[in-house]
């Protein structure tokens, strides 16, 4: 029995980051890690993150004046709850 496994590369395009001195001292001390498929996955969790809250927002019959007055409410029990 033969197995034939194909391996097709996608091209991607890139992107470049800039990050703090300290963060590349720790980056370049572990080379085993892919840093780019670590940064690829933290950029696929934020866009599902947008993408939940373009869905909900979608489907928002508050006004910009209905969220501001709701945020502040917020922010003030927030407030209240833990000057205690």
């Amino acid at each position: 029995m033969w197995i034939h496994i194909i391996h097709i590369v996608v091209p991607m395009p890139n992107m470049t980051l800039s990050i703090p001195d300290d963060l590349h001292a720790i980056v370049k001390m572990h080379k085993e890690i892919n840093w780019s498929e670590v940064a690829r996955r933290a950029m696929f969790i934020e866009v599902k993150k947008l993408q939940l809250m373009e869905k909900l927002v979608g489907k928002s019959q508050l006004t910009e004046k209905d969220v501001e007055e709701l945020d502040r409410k917020i922010k003030a029990g927030l407030l209240k709850k833990f000057s205690r």
